[in-house]
């Protein structure tokens, strides 16, 4: 490795800025730093030193996210072939046909051809997504003269995970720009953002484009095939149409990311055990959840969204992959301990509340996210007060 660290340094004088390249500076800067430790670091004995860096957490993060890609793969790919078998389809009618045509045959039986189909299906769009977005990260950071932050690796596969399997990519492709563009950069970049950029994105493409994010024909990666998700059955007053076991499992359409909790629940373990993720934002949704469900559980209606258990609501849509991926982003989440409980409180009740209440939007979790996010700060600021308060009160 010793002659790459002796090209990489003979050549970073190009990119300084009385250099020849100064506007590449953050794409030198962003390959440099992803092979080695970067070479400026503190010193001095006031700053702590730990070799979980900015850049380790969110490649962790970025690594730990590929257990939902491979096992959401295989169940989008399980019932996209599922559903050939029972249309007599032998072959896709799209250009996936190239690669699927060539490498599987469609059976639902076999681990290889789900996963396969399922990541016909993925890796297009996280490549369209990665490309697109990382455009506008590298524009931001040459106009500001910063790195490119490891950041958007997060935001890019977190992104393509929310989104349904059937999603065009030049939709995709404009929702993650405006995900980045309007909900970080605009702000100030990495840090600044006070929303969740993949959660903006996605929930412009909601409002943007309704008939492509919603409805009973964009879950199964099969054109022409309808079938509604769990919550979309509930909210009609329908059976599930899944068992809970399988529900955890993951046997049931929706997004890429959503569909096992028991993936999730694995990422959250280790993301909580390494201390990337807060615990306390994880519980915290968790138990507002089941503080709002069971309060509606209680309450007669006629809305069968009132009689879903806690234990539904757990595996069903985006709640699992919100609570573990979405609520804990750092950046916008709550910052103190108190506020971190109060937030995934917030967020948990907020979910359920858009569940019951709101009969147009079955989903809930991306925007009690967005809206914990908005209240974060404000949280902070009053727990901050009152241990202030307390501490001169005690003085």
């Amino acid at each position: 490795m010793k002659p790459l660290r002796s090209l990489l340094d003979k050549i970073a004088p190009y990119f300084d800025e009385d250099g020849r390249f100064p506007w590449a500076f953050p794409i030198f800067e962003a390959i440099d730093t992803a092979l080695y430790t970067p070479g400026t670091v503190t010193a001095g004995a006031s700053h702590v030193r730990d070799g979980l860096d900015l850049k380790r957490i969110m490649i962790t993060v970025w690594l730990c996210a590929f257990v939902p890609v491979l096992v959401g793969s295989y169940f989008v790919g399980l019932q996209a072939n599922e559903a050939m078998q029972a249309t007599g389809l032998t072959s896709v009618d799209n250009w996936r046909f190239i690669f699927l045509d060539t490498f599987s045959s469609y059976d639902p039986n076999s681990t290889w051809d789900n996963i396969y189909h399922g990541l016909a299906y993925f890796i297009p769009l996280y490549a369209v997504v990665f490309g697109a977005g990382i455009v506008f990260e590298i524009w931001f950071a040459s106009k500001r003269g910063h790195e490119v932050n490891e950041g958007f690796f997060v935001t890019s596969i977190l992104f393509t995970l929310v989104l349904p399997p059937t999603t065009p990519l030049w939709m995709a492709a404009i929702g993650i720009v405006f995900g980045v563009v309007i909900g970080k950069e605009v702000f100030g970049g990495t840090g600044k953002n006070f929303l969740n950029p993949a959660l903006v994105g996605r929930a412009f493409l909601y409002f943007a484009y309704p008939a492509q994010m919603s409805g009973d024909s964009i879950w199964v990666a099969v054109d022409g095939f309808t079938r509604a998700t769990p919550l979309g059955n509930a909210a009609q007053g329908l059976d599930f149409g899944v068992g809970w076991q399988d529900a955890f499992l993951g046997f049931m359409p929706g997004s890429f990311g959503e569909t096992s909790t028991l993936a999730i629940i694995v990422c959250g373990a280790f993301l909580a055990w390494t201390r990337i993720a807060s615990w306390r934002i994880m519980v915290g949704v968790v138990i507002g959840m089941l503080a709002a469900a069971l309060t509606f559980n209680a309450i007669p209606s006629e809305n069968p969204m009132f009689a879903v258990s806690p234990v539904w609501h757990l595996v069903l849509g985006g709640f699992a992959f919100g609570t573990v991926f979405m609520a804990t982003d750092p950046v916008s989440a709550a910052m103190t301990d108190v506020g971190r409980w109060l937030y995934g409180a917030l967020i948990g009740v907020m979910c359920v509340l858009i569940r019951v209440v709101n009969p147009a939007f079955p989903e809930g979790m991306m925007l009690a996210i967005l809206f914990g996010n908005l209240i974060a700060p404000l949280i902070d600021h009053f727990v901050v007060q009152a241990n202030i308060k307390r501490r001169l009160a005690r003085g």
